[in-house]
């Protein structure tokens, strides 16, 4: 049967935590999956591999398999050349709980391995996904990725979108995360969509029919998060003059999304880590527990594992949130994302502001593709709503970030927008210069200024 199969490896990463933690909740996901997934040290032990993992020539009936994953897995009496798990223990870039695809092939048939860190931040272990097997019992040839195999890939689910590795990947972890009961933590930082991940994951959940309720944690004083979360008794507090139910309440067998979890008290922290020990909760004044089944959702775009060392957040209370950990790369590790987002949220914006269909050159493309984006998508996608709207023609242009130059592409978009009050003005004037056929005199009257500043704009905007 499967399970964990190096005592001595089991046992100290069962004597930390967070691995501890995060092994549960991988053997509760991929316990009765067809998907062929493993857990490896860096000394080869095979510290847990789920039942279709095995072959049968391995199954002799009484449990006891060999514990190092070349054994196992590719049938070798030593380790395989260049295993990508040594390389990511051994490489000291590597992001932890951020994947890798293994494009060569290898005789284990991995196919993508994610680092799991201990309490410490340092990646002990690692979750190896590994190629389905055909009928026969062989494993999927692998031919090398074409341009046209890259282009078939999944370029969305739900609404997120992406076809990039990193995507790829986070794709694959939301797909395996998602009906299970564990809570899940998504770091990353402002403007990568955390929110968005949260709602894809509860929509493919079994919980998808019940509510999902998304809280600020970092919007709300302490007394007010705590009577929104948890409900009020009448006479509680003054303004409370009837029982009120609280968000977990009314979420009961959904998903609570719990955003920027890192800038809740002590004091809340402590409150929320009993619900999730507990699965209950008490209003505010009330004494009688009240019993809940809803999945925990949190995000915080701040390092945790900094915070806990420094002891602004409860050690305990993250060990909770991060039972499975997700992390959003930032725009800049993401860049061939761009053109399918830029293409997307140009068919929002137009239906959403009623205009035609826009397209845009292959200039701007590049300029945008090349920017810094330190508001990530977010970034992206207001500034592409707001050239939608104060630009006319069939064509977003966008000239005030596209230079026939190199030195376009290097300059941060923020700056942009200190031109966006310039470039909606002129389009207004255009807008009330085509509504009044040209005349001046009812263009400003239009625009309620005078015939002097209208004349001023046009010459400053070379308005002809």
């Amino acid at each position: 049967m499967a399970g964990s199969l190096s005592n001595q490896s089991a046992s100290r990463s069962l004597n930390d935590p967070v691995l501890t933690a995060r092994l549960e909740a991988i053997k509760q996901l991929a316990g009765g999956l067809t998907d062929r997934i493993a857990v490896v040290d860096r000394n080869f032990n095979v510290v847990y591999a789920n039942e279709s993992a095995w072959t049968e020539t391995l199954h002799d009936g009484t449990g006891a398999h060999p514990a190092k994953c070349y054994a196992v897995f590719a049938h070798r009496g030593g380790t395989c050349e260049s295993c990508p798990n040594m390389t990511l223990f051994e490489s000291s870039e590597v992001q932890p709980d951020a994947g890798a695809t293994i494009e060569d092939r290898m005789p284990c048939d991995m196919y993508q391995v994610f680092p799991l860190t201990s309490d410490r931040g340092e990646v002990e272990l690692m979750l190896v996904l590994f190629k389905q097997k055909t009928i026969q019992g062989q494993s999927d040839p692998a031919p090398p990725p074409t341009e046209n195999s890259l282009l078939a890939q999944r370029e969305s689910l739900d609404e997120l979108i992406g076809r990039s590795p990193v995507m790829q990947q986070l794709f694959e972890m939301i797909g395996l995360v998602a009906d299970s009961t564990a809570t899940v933590l998504i770091q990353g930082e402002s403007g990568t969509g955390k929110e968005l991940v949260a709602k894809t994951i509860h929509k493919i959940s079994y919980r998808r029919s019940e509510p999902f309720v998304i809280v600020d944690c970092g919007s709300l004083p302490e007394t007010l998060l705590e009577s929104e979360l948890f409900g009020h008794v009448k006479g509680a507090f003054t303004g409370a003059v009837s029982n009120k139910r609280g968000l977990f309440e009314e979420a009961d067998g959904g998903t609570v999304f719990l955003d920027e979890i890192a800038d809740t008290t002590p004091s809340f922290q402590a409150k929320l880590l009993r619900v999730l020990q507990e699965g209950e909760i008490k209003r505010v004044g009330g004494t009688h527990p009240i019993k809940i089944d809803v999945r925990v959702i949190s995000a915080t775009n701040k390092d945790l594992t900094e915070l806990v060392r420094s002891k602004a957040f409860r050690q305990d209370l993250y060990y909770r949130l991060a039972v499975l950990p997700l992390h959003l790369p930032p725009v800049r590790e993401r860049r061939e994302d761009i053109p399918l987002l830029v293409n997307h949220f140009i068919a929002t914006s137009c239906q959403r502001h009623r205009q035609p269909f826009r397209t845009i050159s292959p200039d701007v493309m590049h300029a945008l593709t090349e920017a810094t984006w330190p508001g990530n998508v977010r970034e992206l996608q207001h500034y592409i709503e707001r050239a939608v709207v104060t630009t006319v023609g069939p064509q977003l242009t966008c000239g005030d970030i596209v230079a026939m130059g190199s030195e376009q592409a290097e300059r941060d978009l923020r700056s942009v927008s200190r031109g966006a009050m310039k470039q909606a003005e002129r389009a207004r004037i255009i807008q009330a210069l085509q509504q009044s056929d040209g005349n001046r005199v009812k263009t400003a009257k239009l625009l309620k200024i005078s015939r002097a500043s209208l004349y001023n704009k046009l010459r400053t905007y070379q308005i002809h």
